[in-house]
């Protein structure tokens, strides 16, 4: 980790690492040969998996076996590296993280993460539903996530968008379909987050891009 998303964390290596919703890129640095696997874990599944809020990885990089223990982290790699093929290491994962199921979040901060995170539904509305009042549920969102519901809206938008922009069938209009105000929106905010351009992020990703004529433009406009 040459670049955490928070500066004041120095940079190190990580044999295995936990890191929480960010606002800023991170930048991993390698020599050109690595191999893992990476699990994304929703917001709420960091509770009902390692029995801590998402709040408590908010912007860091932590060692995994910080939470998951020694033996768990050693026992996953030496079973990844010894599994004969994907369906396997990914059965085997399904299995040690089985083990650690927690109690999960509470009915009411469980139902407004869903529709929050949706970005198209206000808190106030939200907070109706459950009862809470919206300064109560956005502090209980915030003590859950480790986001304020619309920067946590934000961040899942931004996902859906890489997403669909990493598919082979990827759609023409990314920046209408996630509802960005427009491509420029759409490259600013892979500046933010990402730290690049959705192009720069497509060639470093999978080693090659066939760029779209309106994705390269407002690439080159805000080089």
């Amino acid at each position: 980790m040459a670049g955490h998303p928070d500066p004041r964390q120095q940079p190190g290596s990580y044999p295995a690492l936990l890191g929480g919703l960010h606002l800023r890129p991170a930048l991993i640095t390698h020599d050109g040969h690595q191999a893992g696997v990476q699990v994304a874990i929703r917001a709420l599944g960091c509770r009902a998996l390692f029995g801590l809020p998402a709040a408590e990885l908010h912007a860091l990089d932590v060692p995994a076996a910080d939470v998951l223990g020694e033996a768990t982290v050693a026992e996953v790699r030496d079973r990844l590296a010894t599994a004969p093929d994907w369906p396997q290491r990914f059965a085997m994962l399904d299995e040690v993280l089985s083990r650690r199921l927690h109690e999960p979040a509470g009915p009411q901060i469980t139902h407004a993460c869903r529709r929050l995170l949706r970005g198209d539904v206000p808190v106030a509305t939200v907070a109706g539903e459950i009862g809470w009042s919206g300064r109560y549920l956005t502090d209980r969102f915030r003590a859950e996530v480790g986001l304020r519901p619309k920067q946590a809206a934000r961040v899942a938008r931004f996902d859906r968008a890489r997403r669909a922009l990493s598919s082979p069938s990827r759609p023409a209009g990314i920046a209408a379909d996630f509802h960005f105000a427009d491509q420029s929106h759409l490259v600013r905010e892979f500046r933010s987050l990402a730290g690049c351009t959705p192009s720069q992020w497509l060639a470093e990703e999978f080693g090659f891009v066939q760029y779209s004529p309106a994705l390269t433009a407002h690439d080159e406009r805000y080089d």
